[in-house]
């Protein structure tokens, strides 16, 4: 568990060095599905300040196993979507500037750009509901279904992945695509692709990446 610890103590420094958030804002977990086990961030500590002792270990049902601090005011929306998505191990919530700049609008962000299909087609809203509660995390998990991230109304941004890096991934292109629409938005109105070329994309995504190390004959 020490391993998933120090995952999350990375990220959380990373979700402020790469401007996602500021100070304690959002917050991040990954579980150990063998175990059961959820690692997640304390409730308002700065990412700066954490540690792997920091984090807090707790259950399926989110009470702490370990740890001597408070787990994150939004445990309920981390819970929730690990049990209605079984097959993600990781969730991040943002206060991205432009991602929650579009959430206080309440806008979706569309396909202004082929890097939202690591969102998915678009990124959809969910309703507003007071943070930290039931209502918000039924508000997540709903309008999660068939994409990995969601803007909050009002709030920011959360995102799930198949691990810590994908999620952290999914964070950071999701806001690149909310600065593009923001300044596209500034300048005329953008054009948005498709729904049949963010198809062509999502299929083309399932083979990004390098799913095979390179061999040494081949360098």
């Amino acid at each position: 568990m020490e391993k998933l610890r120090e995952s999350v103590v990375a990220f959380g420094k990373r979700l402020v060095s790469s401007g996602l958030t500021v100070g304690s804002g959002g917050n991040l977990s990954a579980l150990n599905a063998e175990k059961g086990v959820i690692a997640i961030t304390p409730s308002g500590v700065a990412y700066e300040e954490l540690t792997p002792s920091s984090i807090v270990l707790v259950d399926s049902l989110g009470r702490v196993v370990d740890g001597n601090l408070k787990p994150s005011s939004e445990l309920v929306f981390h819970l929730a979507l690990y049990e209605k998505f079984p097959d993600i191990r990781a969730v991040v919530h943002t206060h991205s500037v432009y991602a929650t700049t579009f959430a206080c609008l309440r806008w979706e962000i569309p396909a202004v750009h082929y890097l939202i299909g690591f969102a998915g087609k678009k990124v959809p809203l969910a309703p507003y509901a007071t943070f930290g509660s039931e209502e918000l995390a039924a508000n997540i998990v709903n309008a999660m279904a068939g994409y990995q991230a969601v803007l909050l109304a009002n709030h920011g941004l959360v995102v799930m992945g198949k691990s810590m890096e994908q999620a952290f991934n999914v964070a950071e292109e999701t806001e690149f695509v909310a600065r593009v629409y923001y300044q596209s938005k500034c300048i005329g109105e953008p054009v948005v692709l498709p729904n049949r070329e963010m198809d062509r994309v999502l299929e083309k995504f399932k083979n990004y990446g390098q799913s095979t190390p390179i061999s040494d004959e081949a360098t």
